[in-house]
């Protein structure tokens, strides 16, 4: 017998009695899941950066492609995974959804192993890790059903920015095990790489199955399939005739598309422009996912609209400042301007998310969010490949960023339009 008959978390008695306990029980498993599916999805961010150490020979264009490709992939599985809470459910969606990614893991486990491992495997084995792109669109949708309104800002941020960590997570992990040969015993040698030491590359995804395998159980037994939460794809699909659908996504483009393309791109811009300063490449992700919850928290108290009006004026000068600091070559204000960056776009990414739900029915925020949330996830794929294209045709990446500019300055003249000005068709 299901443990939720009956959900309706406006009710105040109700949310104090029972709905607030099993709003936080699956708040909290949705966040570890999600944190593992960003650990897969942004993998090859960090493994590209060490394969033609370990014996590939690949170029900066085919690198900087293997880090792009599951942007690609989760960006596009993340318009199915919208609409799948709604018809399978909760909790069944997310048991299934964790539960794949350990495909994708076990074969990057092997296949960096071989150097002589074609191209071709490894753009696949790249794509696989699209899977784990594709939960942020249904771990939000799911969470939305079960807070009240006045408390959704914070927990879409908590959900997203703690599950967003995951960037941040394998970042920084993934230095630390590849020193050390735990999973020698499934048949691993170590690499040598060019100053005699080695190292286990394979360690970077093997470490994951694990814990991959036991949240996939704890969901099972730990979440809720919410009653009266089920939707036909075709009663969701009605958000895509509302003017304020493309409107929100591009804002989250500008936000999160901007965080998540940073961090895929981020560790091979530093080998690329300050390779001594390689290993710092996590804080960016951290910073940004640090921030996601501080941007739904400050939305709820002053206001997602206002909030992402400054968001987006502090994003626009900091990639002047990256540019600035990239032509004088001073690594310390190229840092702290790029993380300047991050911070912007994870509280950017709070804000934006915490205007949905005020803006749309309840049955309507769940897929709105999903859907925004899969336009922006082409951030991961075209920012790369975009900074690829500026370092192969002028040797900086700093056309890239007066193309992002461009894209902040639109932003900011739509969300004072329609929501941050005085007569603002929707006041959030």
């Amino acid at each position: 017998m299901a443990r939720i008959t009956e959900w309706n978390p406006e009710n105040k008695d109700f949310w104090e009695r029972e709905g607030k306990r099993h709003a936080r029980r699956n708040l909290w498993i949705s966040v570890f899941t999600l944190l593992l599916a960003f650990v897969i999805w942004q993998m090859w961010s960090v493994v590209a950066v060490r394969l033609n150490d370990i014996g590939f020979q690949y170029t900066d264009e085919q690198l900087f492609t293997l880090a792009a490709i599951p942007g690609l992939i989760g960006a596009s599985l993340r318009f199915i995974y919208t609409f799948a809470v709604g018809k399978f459910g909760g909790r069944n969606w997310v048991v299934f959804s964790t539960g794949v990614l350990a495909i994708p893991a076990i074969g990057i486990g092997f296949a960096v192993q071989n150097p002589d491992t074609p191209y071709s495997v490894m753009l696949i084995l790249a794509a696989l890790c699209g899977l784990g792109g594709g939960n942020f669109s249904s771990s939000l949708a799911n969470i939305s059903f079960f807070y009240p309104k006045k408390e959704k800002g914070t927990a879409l941020g908590i959900n997203g920015g703690l599950g967003n960590m995951g960037v941040s997570v394998v970042q920084f992990v993934t230095p630390l095990v590849i020193t050390i040969g735990t999973f020698s015993f499934i048949g691993g040698e170590g690499q040598v790489l060019p100053d005699g030491s080695q190292v286990w590359l394979q360690n970077a995804a093997f470490v994951w199955v694990l814990p991959i395998i036991i949240m996939t159980i704890v969901a099972y037994f730990g979440m809720d399939n919410l009653p009266n939460t089920k939707q036909s794809v075709a009663e969701q699909f009605v958000i895509v005739k509302r003017k304020h659908t493309w409107i929100m996504t591009w804002l989250y483009v500008a936000t999160f598309g901007s965080f998540i393309g940073y961090s895929a791109a981020f560790p091979l811009l530093l080998k690329s422009t300050f390779p001594q300063y390689v290993g710092l490449a996590f804080l960016g992700a951290f910073l940004a996912a640090s921030f996601r919850p501080v941007g739904g928290w400050l939305s709820d108290k002053f206001g997602g609209a206002k909030v992402t009006t400054f968001v987006l004026i502090t994003m626009s000068i900091g990639a002047l400042l990256v540019i600035y600091f990239l032509g004088q070559q001073f690594f310390t204000g190229f840092l702290l301007s790029f993380l300047l960056l991050f911070i912007a776009a994870g509280i950017g990414s709070g804000s934006t998310f915490q205007m949905i739900p005020i803006i749309f029915p309840a049955k309507e925020a769940a897929p709105v969010l999903g859907f925004t949330a899969a336009f922006a996830a082409y951030g991961s794929f075209f920012i790369p490949k975009l900074f690829g294209w500026s370092m192969a045709t002028s040797g900086t990446p700093a056309t890239a960023l007066y193309f992002f500019i461009a894209f902040y300055a639109i932003s900011i003249l739509l969300n004072i339009y329609y929501y941050n000005r005085k007569n603002a068709e929707v006041k959030c």
